[in-house]
């Protein structure tokens, strides 16, 4: 399949790319570089030996998606451009609500008037209410966001899944992340965020390298076995393949279907960072900082959905993504800009 991939040189994207190419499909990236670096497509083309087209432009332009879809001759859409921090969209919602909900509209409107039926949509486990019981089916409850990122996202679903009813022949799927981490094992592709990263892992690894003074654990005292959050993590090589394995799925179904992508365990903050030293051989020093806006005490998938439908499960280990996270970060000290 010729594959449009919106996005497409972040983090998650770029890997997509690489799992795409290597599958035997064609990804042809859009992306409008906010927080990402075409030097992750160069790198991904060196993993995969093949050239990705790329084009810097924002998804909001209907008519350059529309004629990037024309020229390609494009079966189908990944959509993964948006802005994904969730304490930085609480601090600033309404840029978040206008670029995400604008964006996939737009990109619908794209599709539309060119015929493209079939999309894979970067979803994420903030739509889940604060709640339910873990693990977290797709059936539970969802709504109720805790924070603004996650409401964009509750709402694009809801915008696909009323695309997806208004016409009998299109199909979306909804992919609902847990927490990416990790990178590519040949360490020439990995998560390269601007400025202080948001997430932990980064955040992990830029301490190790000294890049950060110490790494700050928001909250010690959340009614978890060592106080600290639990999160389902899973190595972005499986998520990418996750990707893979919805395309597939697409070609046999219509309509609007969801699944969840983790691995279906819970990791702690003082676990991971644990787990990071005795992987990586370096110390990490922490510190105690205030609980976040808009964080859960714990999170985690149930994945048998994903492993029954898209015949997919997540393989790679928590010392897998430690591993490969400090191989991409000693080698990029300074991620693309090095």
């Amino acid at each position: 399949m010729n594959v449009l991939v919106t996005g497409g040189a972040g983090y998650i994207g770029s890997h997509t790319c690489v799992e795409l190419t290597e599958a035997g499909h064609t990804p042809i990236v859009i992306d409008n570089l906010s927080n990402s670096s075409p030097k992750s497509l160069e790198r991904a083309a060196e993993i995969c030996g093949r050239q990705i087209r790329f084009y810097e432009g924002d998804v909001r332009d209907v008519g350059l998606v529309e004629q990037i879809i024309t020229e390609h001759n494009i079966d189908c859409v990944i959509h993964f451009a948006g802005l994904k921090s969730v304490s930085e969209s609480v601090k600033m919602p309404l840029p978040y609500y206008r670029n995400n909900l604008e964006s996939t509209m737009a990109l619908c409107d794209a599709m539309t008037h060119t015929g493209v039926k079939k999309i894979v949509f970067s979803s994420s486990a903030t739509v889940y209410s604060a709640d339910n019981i873990m693990p977290l089916s797709e059936s539970a409850k969802t709504g109720d966001c805790t924070n603004p990122y996650g409401w964009t996202k509750y709402m694009c679903e809801q915008i696909l899944r009323d695309f997806a009813a208004a016409s009998s022949e299109r199909s979306v799927v909804l992919l609902r992340y847990f927490n990416p981490v990790g990178a590519h094992p040949s360490g020439l592709i990995g998560e390269h965020p601007n400025g202080v990263p948001n997430n932990l892992m980064p955040y992990i690894s830029q301490t190790a390298v000294g890049k950060r003074e110490c790494l700050s654990i928001f909250g010690d005292d959340y009614p978890t076995p060592d106080g600290t959050g639990v999160r389902d993590y899973i190595h972005v090589v499986d998520l990418a393949k996750g990707h893979v394995a919805a395309l597939k799925y697409l070609g046999s179904h219509t309509g609007a279907s969801v699944f969840n992508l983790g691995t279906g365990k819970g990791t702690s903050v003082r676990q991971m960072v644990a787990a990071f030293e005795q992987a990586c051989g370096v110390t990490v020093p922490c510190k105690t900082a205030p609980r976040r806006a808009g964080d859960l005490a714990v999170c985690y998938a149930s994945v048998d959905k994903s492993a029954c439908e898209l015949d997919w499960k997540a393989e790679k280990t928590i010392e897998d993504m430690c591993r490969d996270s400090w191989n991409w970060q000693k080698n990029n000290p300074n991620g693309y800009d090095d």
